[in-house]
Order: structure tokens, then sequence, then C-alpha cells
């Protein structure tokens, strides 16, 4: 399926979850049931509208694979006037595959970016701090949006495989249950793009820890047996389950349709590429009441 630009998406699954946007050349990805609260600012990277060169072309949003600062700050700068923030805003994860998730205050603004992070070992972040992004980073693994319109808190968390078996997050919601008082069955969450089920093989092993890891009854849901011994392992579903188990209502939880391994073009995918890749990043946070939503949908699949 084609966007207006002429773009191939590859999407899974009859329906459109996702939504295409585009201003002044950076394109990026978002969810309507977010794109529809107040005062949320939520994206999803993809490769256009960056000025990163050859394999990190060009919406490169990594300081640590090998590109210019300078471009990775303009690319910041970039996706930062599409989705309505400023990069100054900031707050990066540290990113170890662990289910650490750490409380974003005020103190953390512009950690990544404008000043060194002072903390290690952190996939998931929430916060209840309006005019803070948080920037959590991919290339296949998925990002987990949270967002509490009651209490106006968010979250944001980074599910590889380990992530996703430590159940990140249930980490997360719990997390946001006992900072800012959350209900889960308030708790809006989203599962972004990340690779799909079809792309994903794993070896017995890891099928094995998920298969003690979740109730038997999903299990033909989550991973089959392919001849030759490997695994196709479903990390969506795997996600989803894990964010009903947290309490969050299935009808709150968006599930993406679309996988970064399938549109390698378009984005970056860690699998795809064989690591000659960039990084994507997802941004959540809560806008500043005198902030303008500057952000227009101009593309559409």
């Amino acid at each position: 399926m084609s966007d207006r630009s002429g773009r191939k998406w590859k999407r899974k699954g009859a329906h459109e979850i996702l939504t295409v946007r585009e201003k002044d050349g950076v394109t990026w990805l978002s969810y309507p049931a977010f794109s529809e609260m107040d005062g949320i600012v939520h994206g999803f990277s993809t490769r256009m509208g960056g000025v990163s060169q050859a394999h990190l072309s060009s919406m490169n949003l990594s300081f640590s694979r090998g590109d210019r600062e300078e471009n990775v700050r303009e690319n910041f700068r970039r996706i930062g006037a599409a989705i309505g923030f400023a990069p100054e805003n900031l707050v990066f994860s540290d990113q170890t595959h662990t289910a650490n998730v750490r409380v974003v205050t005020e103190k953390d603004r512009g950690k990544g970016f404008t000043q060194p992070r002072d903390y290690t070992d952190v996939d998931g972040m929430v916060t209840n701090v309006p005019g803070l992004v948080l920037a959590t980073f991919y290339a296949d693994c998925v990002p987990l949006y949270f967002v509490d319109p009651v209490k106006r808190a968010v979250g944001l968390s980074h599910s590889g495989w380990r992530g996703t078996v430590q159940k990140i997050g249930l980490v997360t919601v719990k997390t946001m249950e006992r900072e800012y008082g959350c209900r889960p069955q308030d708790i809006y969450a989203a599962i972004g793009p990340s690779i799909c089920q079809d792309c994903y093989e794993v070896s017995e092993d890891v099928a094995q820890i998920f298969a003690d890891s979740f109730d038997r009854s999903c299990h033909a849901q989550l991973f089959y047996r392919k001849p030759d011994g490997k695994y196709q392992l479903n990390l969506w579903r795997a996600n989803e389950e894990v964010l009903k188990e947290a309490g969050i209502l299935p009808e709150h939880i968006s599930v993406t349709d679309i996988c970064t391994c399938c549109n390698p073009n378009l984005l970056f995918s860690h699998r795809a590429s064989k690591g000659m890749r960039g990084n994507l990043a997802a941004f959540l946070g809560l806008r500043e009441p005198t902030a303008p939503n500057s952000a227009k949908i101009q593309t559409t699949m």
C-alpha cells in the first residue's frame, strides 16, 4: 500500500492502525487513540526527513552508530519541529534490555541531549511533568506507550525479547500506579512499530523461556516451531498479554500493524540490515498548557 508520496508500506492485517504523518518533509507514525487526547505529544520516527548519509540515511536518531554529531542533532531538531516538541526537553533512556523503569522529574530535562545522563540500565520511563518528552530507541524491538488521561501521567518503555519476558510493560504500569495513583483501567497503551512474528526467528532456548514465562493457553499464539527446529516468535502478542495482565482493558490497547523488518527502506531494522543501520525513536510526553499543537496530518495511507 502506497502513501501520497508514493512510498509503499507493508501492513499487517486488514485494518490500518498507525497513521502516517508528514510535516516539512519529515515523516513519522502516530496512534489515533493518542492523537485524539488533549495535551499529548507522541510519535514514532521513520527513516525519512533527516540529513544522515549512507546506511544511516536519513533520520538517524543515535549518537552511537557512527554518525556525525551535528547530523544527529539536526535530525532531532527536525523531528521535534514536526511532531511538536523542543529537543532540549527530551529525556533519553539508557537501554540494556532490563525491566528497570525510571521516574523522570524536572531535574532530568535534557538528559541525553543537552546534558549527560547520570543513570544507567534504564529501559522504561514514566513522568507527570508537562513539557518533558520521553525518548526510547529502536531498530526492531518493541516500543510500549502508556497514557493515563485521568492522572495526567505517561510512560514509555523499550521491550525486546528479554524485556518482554521480564514483563517491563507490567513493571511500567505498576510504577505509574505507585507514583501517580494511576488505575490500570484508565490507562491507554500502544505496542509500537517493531519486528513481526513472520520476520522474528529465534532459537529453541528463547522459545522455551517464553513457554516458561507465559500461560500455556496462549503458547500457540506466541510461537511455533519450524521444520528446521527454529521458532517464530510473536512479540506483539506477548506484550499484549503482558498489558492485559497489568490490568489494561483490551479496548484500550492499540497494536502496531507495521513491522520494521518488513519495511527496511522506511524504518531501520537490525535484522534486515544485518546491523548496518541507524536508530528510530519513540517519543511521548505531556504538552505544557500554552504549547500549541503544530503537527498536522498531511500524508495518510
